[in-house]
């Protein structure tokens, strides 16, 4: 089940594998992802995937997030108990990717 949301500088959209009928879990996906603007004042493309593995019972939640900015990709897969952890994990992965790519950019 996939949705897509999109605001000034946002778009999110989430995609839920092997389950569905999440709406928490997918408004929270979409309030950490367009958090993400903070890091880069462009326009983002935000793509969350959220899956479940039966075969890890501790780390069995996996979240997966690509962030389009303009000519580059970012990508952040993270597992984790809950949903919740998986996306706060990826989030802070990509916040760091973003900093470092703007730090970049403000060098050349």
């Amino acid at each position: 089940m996939t949705k897509s949301v999109m605001s000034d500088a946002v778009t999110v959209k989430v995609t839920l594998r092997h389950s569905n009928n999440h709406s928490a879990i997918e408004d929270y996906a979409r309030d950490a992802a367009s958090g993400l603007i903070k890091y880069y004042p462009g326009p983002l493309n935000c793509h969350v995937i959220l899956d479940h593995q039966k075969n890890d019972y501790e780390q069995n939640k996996l979240a997966e997030i690509t962030v389009h900015v303009p000519l580059h990709d970012f990508v952040a897969r993270e597992s984790g108990q809950t949903y919740e952890q998986a996306i706060d994990s990826c989030v802070e992965s990509l916040s760091r990717q973003l900093k470092k790519y703007k730090e970049k950019q403000r060098n050349i």
